[in-house]
């Protein structure tokens, strides 16, 4: 077949992903799955993914992994920036398909495709973040999205696939799952509304303990790199602190935010060790910048999250935001102690030679040792000399 219908799909295996690999394939696409990893999947799954991939009829199944790849152009930024949207979510499937994107286009290239196809609705943001990512580097591929196209309801394309003889017991799946390196997202008939939480069943990681337990972790220049003085890579350390901290319950919150295309959303998540590794690296950077550097890095971190989850990637600035974040972590080294309880944690406090609360300077509110009583009271004159005279000129008597 030639090349002019080659198409590469973003596969998950899920759902609207099968239907897309079928009706194309059954549409004469040469149709080549591709699913990237990035975290959440076991070898089994992966191999579970390909061979229902060819029950899909596509003539090749490849899965890329980018766990480490992920971890390194975009976890590492959002937990220097100690990014959570809306204050609440740690862009766990946001972040995901970004690289996910890159990774299939760039596979895209490597077999001179001319099509991708991916099985985005019409409603939501990851429509947006792939077809931005695919036009930006690859404006020469053409782009099929079936679901959103044809406006596709979850009982049509299960009786398509149905009377195609493919039934996965997708009616079964009540709940929505999407597993990752930084985090579970839940959606399900509760998130569609207001008011309704989702009920304990719905996570997938279930409480098994319910006394306290205490653990260090430990940062090098903003990343961690132990817990409880066993040293590893990033991504072998998030995953470790997930099956620890997720047997408590730990993570689990809704996160309600504006699309990208105007209209609320609501999910579920679980993403124990991305919450805890931002509360505790957030708190080792008060202890070890100024008051300067917390504060730029604030609202240039909250800027850096939201061009990433609108899909702005590889717009240059983000790059030069990165460079910002990565340079203010030069002194965020230390240990972290934090204590694991059923359904929550508390950060207990810090150790690191780059701690700014020295006491050699002075305890706060008891008793200074590096300036006299007579200097500050001159400084307290000074700061407040500006305000002092736009009071007295713009008094009214």
């Amino acid at each position: 077949m030639s090349n002019k219908k080659k198409l590469v799909i973003a596969y998950s295996g899920g759902l609207d992903t099968s239907y897309c690999a079928v009706s194309l394939s059954k549409a004469g696409y040469e149709v080549h799955a591709v699913s990237v990893n990035t975290g959440g999947f076991t070898k089994k799954e992966i191999k579970e993914i390909e061979g229902n991939a060819y029950k899909m009829g596509v003539r090749s199944y490849q899965n890329i992994d980018a766990v480490t790849n992920f971890y390194q152009k975009v976890v590492k930024y959002l937990i220097f920036g100690n990014v959570l949207k809306n204050n609440t979510y740690p862009l766990s499937v946001s972040a995901e398909r970004i690289i996910q994107a890159i990774e299939i286009v760039n596979y895209a290239k490597s077999i001179n495709a001319s099509y991708i196809a991916h099985g985005s609705t019409g409603a939501g943001n990851d429509q947006v973040r792939f077809d931005m990512i695919f036009q930006i580097l690859a404006p020469e591929i053409n782009i099929i999205t079936p679901i959103r196209d044809q406006q596709l309801s979850r009982e049509e394309e299960i009786e398509y696939l149905q009377e195609n003889g493919i039934d996965l017991a997708w009616q079964q799946a009540k709940y929505s799952i999407n597993k990752g390196l930084w985090g579970t997202s839940v959606g399900g008939a509760e998130t569609l509304s207001s008011e309704k939480a989702l009920p304990e069943s719905a996570y997938p990681s279930q409480i098994k303990k319910k006394t306290e337990e205490t653990i260090k972790l430990t940062f090098e220049k903003g990343e961690l790199i132990a817990i409880d003085d066993l040293k590893s890579d990033p991504v072998t350390l998030i995953e470790t602190l997930h099956v620890l901290a997720s047997k408590f319950g730990i993570g689990r919150d809704t996160h309600v935010g504006d699309t990208i295309i105007g209209i609320k959303g609501r999910v579920g998540f679980e993403a124990a060790a991305a919450l805890i590794i931002i509360k505790a690296h957030h708190l080792l950077e008060k202890h070890t910048l100024t008051k300067w550097q917390l504060q730029h890095k604030e609202y240039i971190a909250s800027f850096y999250g939201m061009h990433l989850h609108e899909g702005h990637y590889l717009d240059p600035v983000m790059r030069n935001m990165e460079a910002f974040l990565e340079s203010s972590q030069a002194k965020v080294s230390g240990d972290v102690f934090v204590s694991l309880k059923p359904y929550h944690f508390t950060l207990n406090g810090v150790s690191s030679p780059n701690d700014l609360m020295n006491a050699g300077f002075g305890n706060y509110g008891e008793m200074n040792k590096a300036w006299s009583a007579d200097e500050v009271k001159g400084f307290i004159k000074i700061l407040g000399n500006q305000n002092k005279i736009y009071q007295q000129v713009n008094t009214t008597p």
